[in-house]
């Protein structure tokens, strides 16, 4: 009897989310979307993965930075390498530029994901094109952790489309139509502060000016929540 006891607790245990997932779930229990914008927080953040093959491919680098009352805190910032199980070199090594040796002594994944929630927090999340990096994410936290994130997401492409779409362009003001909805394009075409491209964490404050530009175009336009 014992051992079947035994037994059932470590089955539990494999078969229930991370205690960081379980606090992560509660802080979105009651979330409401009627808030003023101001008073979210919101963690803007990126990924670097060692290809875009959502089957095989890995995360191997997270960055973000946090915005509290619309501004950025860029003292406020996560950064880490993570060690992917297959440590070998790739295309994609070219173009973010890091090294299998850089990725050896760097911690798995399962040891970065619960200090990333912590640090998420009740934040929503932002990030550019988002929905591959919550892919990514979510496979991860899955395999290690055994759930999802419950932060809500917002996507700056989207944001990006509807701004420079036709019908907005009266109600939110003058402006020129993107050429392309690349980050760095974007960053350009609206005179933002540029930063390295293909790096997490400059991805992260990149995506991150990108976002209250527009979200201040918005306001103008009487986007309050």
């Amino acid at each position: 009897m014992y051992d079947l006891f035994d037994f059932l607790k470590k089955l539990l245990r494999l078969h229930s989310s991370h205690p960081a997932l379980v606090k992560n779930q509660e802080l979105f229990a009651d979330f409401t979307q009627r808030k003023a914008l101001g008073e979210y927080s919101f963690v803007v953040f990126d990924t670097e993965l060692t290809g875009l093959n959502k089957r095989k491919d890995e995360i191997i680098a997270i960055g973000a930075v946090r915005i509290l009352d619309l501004q950025i805190r860029p003292e406020q910032n996560f950064y880490r390498y993570i060690r992917p199980q297959n440590i070998n070199p790739n295309k994609a090594t070219l173009i973010h530029r890091i090294t299998p040796e850089a990725l050896e002594k760097a911690p798995s994944m399962e040891e970065v994901l619960p200090d990333f929630i912590e640090f998420c927090g009740d934040s929503l999340l932002v990030g550019h094109f988002v929905g591959l990096d919550m892919h990514f994410l979510n496979k991860a936290l899955r395999a290690t952790l055994r759930g999802i994130l419950s932060n809500p997401s917002i996507d700056t492409m989207r944001l990006a489309r509807r701004y420079t779409d036709n019908g907005t362009q009266d109600f939110f003001g003058n402006h020129d139509h993107a050429s392309s909805y690349n980050l760095d394009h974007l960053a350009q075409e609206f005179h933002l502060p540029t930063f390295n491209p293909h790096d997490a964490l400059e991805d992260a404050l990149q995506t991150a000016y990108l976002f209250l530009y527009l979200v201040k175009k918005f306001q103008q336009g009487g986007v309050k929540t």
